[in-house]
């Protein structure tokens, strides 16, 4: 399938996709700083560099655009051009991801991660839920959370 824009304006397009301060995030970190909880943001000193960051609670949080992490939901489809290059890109952030994951969970810190489908599209959850459990996460001594469960997607 071809391109519907030019390279050039691809390009720009492209470039012009953030990592941080994202809507996801931005919806995440106004929620949670209403509730009480107080973070650190995008601390280079911890592996993968998570997204918000409760030093008091030893938990850290990802919020994962699903397209960029490939994760198996409806947001999340393979481009049709450069196929190749993509599935490097994007396997090698799930890499990534897993590698940040464990050396976090050897180092004793609690994981987060939100998709960005738990926040948007067909299948997502209202938003009040997503911040009862992440509240009630970050009041409890489990490991590990990630919005939308497991069985949720697709």
């Amino acid at each position: 399938m071809v391109d519907v824009v030019p390279p050039d304006v691809r390009s720009r397009m492209m470039s012009g996709i953030r990592g941080k301060n994202t809507k996801p995030e931005m919806l995440l970190r106004r929620g949670l700083h209403r509730a009480g909880f107080r973070y650190k943001l995008h601390d280079r000193s911890l592996p993968g560099r998570p997204d918000m960051v409760f030093p008091r609670r030893k938990a850290v949080l990802f919020a994962h655009g699903c397209f960029w992490h490939g994760h198996n939901c409806h947001l999340f489809k393979w481009p049709a051009t450069r196929e190749e290059f993509w599935k490097t890109k994007i396997g090698r952030n799930r890499e990534i991801d897993a590698r940040a994951e464990k050396a976090l969970k050897a180092a004793g810190w609690r994981r987060a991660v939100v998709w960005e489908c738990a926040l948007r599209g067909k299948s997502r959850m209202p938003v009040e839920d997503v911040f009862g459990r992440l509240a009630e996460w970050l009041e409890s001594d489990l490991d590990r959370i990630e919005l939308p469960p497991r069985g949720r997607v697709k």
